[in-house]
């Protein structure tokens, strides 16, 4: 299918061809960059967090600071996002998907220059790795607040263990149950929307931890890139605004 094309079906949708991959692959790499470069910081799972300031306070591991930074960080990109998201109600859901995609990349950019700025990062309490980190939680935030105000048809992104459950779940059902047609049917259609997310976040992990190896925090440029192309695509998804 052409480019044109997918713009024309995305415009009949509520999210752009791909997107579910597309968003746990970026959720993956930015997560995984984070932890590497940041002491095990993670952006995307901040809840991860906690269980590493339980072992920090147990005396294994460093950066405490940081980690019981990003979850206000992290709490302060859903809140963003929410107040700009009201303020875009009347102009239809392919501009307010589209305006939150640019504010995550504004954040991941400022995440990035940050991480740029600190390096190389050595003190997990410097001012600029926190600052880094902060950004990047921040983020992590908004888009994991997008579907949820936009109410796109998406499945998680940036938490793979749900996903992995429900397709054990379905193909379990799909090898050995006894269910209806029109159950395996269900199963089947949940397996081809659930599998891509945790395929891309697995790839998006291991290539986030390989761009920070090879370029630094510059490896953010990747994820920063494919969101501006979902930005860009998204404002053509969805409904128009209603007329008055």
């Amino acid at each position: 299918m052409s480019a044109g094309a997918e713009v024309r079906v995305a415009a009949q949708l509520d999210h752009v061809p791909g997107e579910d991959a597309w968003l746990a692959t970026i959720a993956g790499y930015v997560d995984t960059l984070g932890f590497v470069a940041l002491f095990g910081l993670f952006t995307a799972h901040v809840t991860g967090n906690f269980i590493l300031i339980g072992s920090g306070l147990a005396g294994a591991g460093n950066g405490l600071l940081i980690k019981w930074l990003a979850f206000p960080a992290f709490v302060a990109g859903i809140v963003i996002a929410r107040v700009l998201d009201n303020r875009l109600l009347s102009l239809g859901h392919g501009v307010r998907a589209s305006s939150l995609y640019a504010l995550q990349a504004v954040l991941l950019a400022g995440f990035m220059v940050a991480g740029v700025l600190a390096a190389p990062v050595t003190d997990s309490d410097a001012p600029m790795t926190i600052v880094c980190g902060l950004l990047g939680a921040a983020a992590m935030g908004v888009q994991n607040a997008h579907g949820r105000l936009t109410a796109r048809s998406v499945v998680a992104n940036t938490v793979m263990t749900g996903n992995v459950t429900q397709a054990v779940i379905d193909v379990f059902d799909l090898l050995f149950s006894r269910e209806d047609a029109k159950a395996r049917h269900a199963a089947r259609t949940r397996l081809v929307r659930t599998l891509p997310p945790v395929a891309g976040f697995a790839i998006g992990a291991g290539a986030g931890a390989a761009g920070f190896l090879y370029a630094s925090f510059w490896a953010l440029l990747l994820p920063l890139a494919a969101l501006c192309v979902l930005a860009f695509l998204s404002r053509n998804t969805g409904a128009p605004p209603a007329q008055v």
